[in-house]
């Protein structure tokens, strides 16, 4: 007979089989988030694709909020984490914001994404369940841009004397590009951003 969770965390180590049990709750609010919201997801069906009791749920995280707060976070991780190793490849600050608006532009479509999603969907119950750490998407990209825009200082292509102005500012500047749009540039045209980027906002980021 197949072990329940109760019997696996008797039989197991406790670090083990709570490490276990807490991953596989996690995986099923992904799957809850991804295909529901946070609104529409509930503790009992994060459960039921989880394989386990509410009861048992409720052993590894309080409620609801904690419960979908640890996947937001994880997904907030994965995104980030996509998004560094992808900008690895990418050589010019120019360039690097291109390639951010062409993640932006797919941003939905990628596997650690959701999180974008929800952030601009459901504000109010994203805020509550992830809590201070991922709420701002505005401060979260600046913080993202930062390294980039210090590199690019040290190269010598901007000259900005706030580098936390500096790097919010271009978030907004990727954010407008990548989701409002306009009749004079394709942001999927990779080619045309670049031209566009050293154009209008790569003088922006050279200050006297």
């Amino acid at each position: 007979m197949t072990a329940g969770p109760d019997t696996q965390s008797r039989t197991g180590t406790p670090d083990t089989a709570n490490k276990s049990v807490r991953e596989r709750l996690i995986d099923a609010a992904e799957v809850c988030l991804r295909t529901k919201g946070i609104r529409a997801t509930t503790v009992s069906e994060v459960a039921e694709v989880a394989g386990v009791s509410r009861g048992w749920l409720y052993r590894h995280f309080p409620d609801k909020a904690a419960l979908l707060g640890a996947a937001i976070v994880r997904l907030n991780d994965a995104y980030w984490g996509e998004s560094h190793a992808m900008l690895a490849e990418v050589n010019g600050l120019a360039e690097q914001i291109a390639a951010g608006v062409k993640l932006g532009r797919t941003a939905y479509d990628s596997p650690g994404a959701i999180i974008m999603k929800l952030r601009r969907d459901e504000p109010e119950e994203f805020a509550a369940c992830a809590g201070a750490g991922v709420q701002g998407l505005v401060p979260d990209l600046g913080a993202f841009w930062q390294p980039y825009l210090l590199a690019a200082q040290e190269r010598g292509e901007i000259k900005v004397h706030d580098m936390t102005e500096a790097s919010e500012w271009v978030a907004r500047s990727l954010l407008s590009v990548a989701t409002v749009p306009g009749n004079t540039l394709d942001p999927d045209d990779t080619t045309a951003v670049v031209r566009y980027l050293k154009q209008y906002v790569m003088p922006g980021l050279i200050q006297g």
